[in-house]
């Protein structure tokens, strides 16, 4: 594979994957991997999923694009069966999760022009991510990915994760706050779930202050985490709610969620994508909907993200370099004493199993929901086996 002519975006691992079938994947001499990312949240439904490529082939034989300025079958369906199922109004469709928090970003500036505040602050955490975008990425807790891109956008004010004392304090110094944009569990941030109860305090806070409560599902969306949407296990509902990755298992799908108030800030004109919400991506997403729903998987991600929790603790839990397991449903940490980055490549060729770092030392694990009981077994034994081997290494190249 020749990549001389692609930009240097990206560090890749020395493999290049041309076939999956679900949780596995095949180079191109043939050899078999385990993923256990789902190409970072993406295929929570496996690689290759006979129903879902029959649905992309139907709808790429009869009609891919039309623009958004003609009504659009399928994005009207999926509009429906989101709102359902979150109970949210309305929803824009878009490409990817970065246009998604655009989309929401843009709402509460418009819900600061209907209070009638000219620079408004959004409250953003650290330690999170919403994009690359220069919007996203400034709203984004993470220096290493803003370096190089300053004048960084203004309007956000940051905030510790979790913490809700310290939300407050800012509410009575900032009278021109107009909105909370919150991960509820911080997936490249280290995979941190919001402490029990945050949600629900954040959700208080905007009632209290006129507040929009944004909330970045892009990752813990579409069953990741055991419910359809992880603000569920809190039984609150945000003003705005962001989706992409898994809504598509693959097909590149973004969409926007607001209800209330917030639902009604949009007019003709206010925004728009060119290939967002068109008929292949809105069909394969109410695929997606339609297989979690019949095959019961957000209950099954509930069940399998408890029990693979249970199994990487009895095996690494107390173990040198381990720090800590933590994690909600199918989203799992194990953070390290030490840097590892280079745990990656070494479980990839040692172990054939496909992971990631995030934070310089935490394990990021992302199984599809459809991984069998035996599939998990191998993952967590093939990740427990090179965790415990690369920590019997010397400190090497991963101290920064």
């Amino acid at each position: 594979m020749d990549s001389n002519h692609l930009m240097r975006t990206y560090q890749r691992l020395p493999v290049s994957f041309v076939r999956g079938r679900g949780c596995h994947l095949w180079d191109e001499q043939g050899k078999e991997y385990l993923d256990a990312i789902s190409g970072v949240g993406v295929t929570s439904l496996g690689h290759a999923h006979p129903d879902i490529a029959e649905a992309i082939y139907a709808q790429a034989k009869t009609l891919i694009h039309t623009s958004n300025l003609v009504g659009i079958d399928w994005q009207a369906r999926l509009g429906e069966r989101l709102c359902a199922i979150s109970g949210m109004d309305k929803a824009f469709f878009c490409n990817s999760g970065c246009e998604a928090n655009e989309t929401a970003i843009k709402l509460a500036r418009l819900h600061a022009r209907e209070r009638g505040i000219t620079e408004p602050l959004i409250v953003v955490m650290e330690n999170s991510f919403h994009g690359r975008t220069l919007a996203t990425l400034a709203a984004s807790g993470n220096p290493k990915v803003q370096a190089g891109f300053e004048p960084l956008v203004q309007g956000f004010v940051r905030a510790p994760f979790g913490d809700i004392k310290a939300l407050r304090q800012l509410a009575s110094q900032a009278p021109d706050i107009v909105a909370i944009l919150v991960e509820p569990v911080q997936g490249e941030g280290g995979v941190h779930p919001a402490p029990p109860g945050y949600l629900a305090a954040l959700r208080s806070l905007c009632d209290q202050n006129d507040w929009l409560l944004m909330l970045d599902e892009v990752q813990t969306g579409i069953g990741r985490t055991g419910r359809w949407f992880a603000h569920q296990h809190e039984r609150i509902l945000p003003d705005v709610m962001t989706l992409a990755k898994a809504l598509g298992n693959g097909v590149p799908i973004g969409a926007c969620l607001a209800v209330g108030k917030a639902a009604a800030l949009f007019a003709p004109g206010s925004h728009g994508s060119t290939f967002g919400g068109n008929p292949l991506a809105c069909r394969a997403a109410c695929t997606v909907l339609d297989i979690i729903e019949r095959d019961d998987l957000v209950v099954r991600a509930a069940e399998l993200g408890i029990a693979m929790q249970q199994a990487f603790t009895s095996r690494l839990a107390g173990k040198y370099g381990i720090h800590t397991i933590r994690g909600c449903g199918l989203m799992i940490g194990i953070e390290l004493q030490r840097p590892c980055a280079g745990l990656m490549e070494s479980a990839l060729l040692d172990e054939r199993v496909l992971i990631n770092i995030t934070r310089n030392s935490t394990i990021r694990l992302l199984p599809a929901l459809i991984t069998t009981d035996d599939e998990a077994e191998e993952i967590v034994e093939r990740v427990c086996r090179s965790t415990l081997g690369w920590l019997q290494e010397p400190l090497g190249a991963d101290i920064q």
